[in-house]
């Protein structure tokens, strides 16, 4: 497969990565991480007004109906800028489960206030610790309400709405999880900010306590539309993690060009070339691999599963990679609160999480990859 975004995508992309570095510096990212305000209202202002929240929504329902390739180039540079919006929640998840699933009136009503930058969505799908399974999915539907408990729920403090994963049956099959839409602000719901890795990222606990909530999507098919969901959300953060890995490695290499020891710079030094290099390589791989999983997204394709998870992989270890060899380019000053290289370190870790661990998208790649073959 040759594939590479077009001359019109490329142009986006910088017009995005523009826009983010004015609006978007490392101050704005620290104010949010150290508590000052719960994500960047103005930034996520600005993103609406670029048309940026909205551009792989329909026109019909408000967005700009450009497309999932689209919306690759600007989570790379959402990536590669740490912005502190709920932006992964709402568009990645919330987003494209209405779309995927949601009724007329339910995509009407959400879709155009997501575009406009109105409401915050999420994706209630984790019950503590552990990976996603139709097993792990304790949270109850009855008679159109819903009871227990969700978290980590990215971006739940301070969502609108929340599309939740509850269980309908008791034998324990993918057929008794279905989907439901819950507006957040309607009451029934109690939201706990939790306290993570990267704050400028928030999680919440929600607790449902007998919640009013309509369903999304057909009865019973809830796993299989949240795989979908999954895979497409994973795309999509490879290329946040993508942007991210780009940008640590650029900080190593301008610091190890910038930092004289010995009367020579860092960087012609053999260990920190080797350091940059195996950044560069991780890098590499993982964007090779974004962009196949950006070809399947954007056509649909039957092998959408398989290249996610690939992305999903290779962009998490890259991102992770050149995060931490960031530091060490840096040194002792690395390590510092000052230096911006732990910003990235923070996220690349709670990105690692967000959908599932590296090993459960390692397993399920494998799982898939079986499937097929045996198919």
């Amino acid at each position: 497969m040759n594939f590479d975004f077009s001359d019109d995508q490329k142009q986006l992309r910088d017009q995005a990565r523009r826009f983010l570095a004015e609006k978007c510096p490392p101050k704005a990212v620290r104010a949010v991480l150290e508590g000052n305000a719960d994500y960047d209202r103005e930034l996520w202002k600005g993103l609406a007004e670029m048309g940026f929240l909205g551009v792989a929504i329909p026109e019909e329902f408000g967005g700009a109906g450009a497309g999932h390739l689209e919306l690759c180039v600007i989570a790379e540079e959402i990536g590669r800028a740490l912005a502190p919006v709920p932006f992964a929640s709402t568009v990645y998840l919330a987003a494209e489960a209405l779309m995927l699933a949601g009724s007329e009136a339910q995509k009407r009503k959400w879709l155009p206030a997501i575009s406009s930058g109105e409401a915050i969505g999420t994706l209630a799908l984790f019950e503590g610790t552990g990976n996603p399974s139709p097993q792990a999915i304790k949270l109850v539907a009855s008679n159109g309400t819903l009871t227990g408990v969700k978290k980590p729920v990215p971006d739940g403090a301070i969502a609108d709405f929340a599309i939740v994963a509850a269980r309908t049956g008791s034998s324990g099959r993918e057929t008794d999880i279905s989907l439901f839409l819950v507006d957040l602000k309607a009451g029934g719901v109690e939201a706990k900010a939790l306290q993570n890795v990267d704050p400028s990222r928030q999680q919440a606990e929600l607790t449902f306590k007998n919640c009013k909530a309509e369903p999304l999507g057909p009865a019973n098919e809830g796993w299989s539309i949240l795989s979908r969901v999954l895979d497409r959300a994973a795309v999509l953060i490879a290329f946040e993690q993508v942007g991210g890995s780009d940008r640590a490695l650029e900080m190593g290499r301008d610091y190890a060009l910038d930092r004289i020891a010995f009367g020579r710079p860092i960087g012609s030094f053999q260990a920190v070339k080797h350091l940059l290099a195996d950044m560069y390589v991780s890098a590499t791989l993982a964007r090779s691999n974004c962009y196949y999983g950006a070809w399947a997204l954007s056509t649909n394709a039957s092998e959408l599963p398989e290249a996610a998870a690939a992305a999903r992989i290779s962009a998490t270890q890259a991102f992770q990679h050149c995060s931490k060899n960031n530091i060490q380019v840096h040194g002792g000053m690395g390590f510092t609160w000052e230096f911006d290289c732990h910003l990235y370190y923070r996220r690349s870790n709670a990105l690692a999480l967000s959908l599932g661990s590296l090993s459960y998208w390692e397993d399920t790649l494998i799982d898939r990859m079986r499937k097929k073959n045996a198919a």
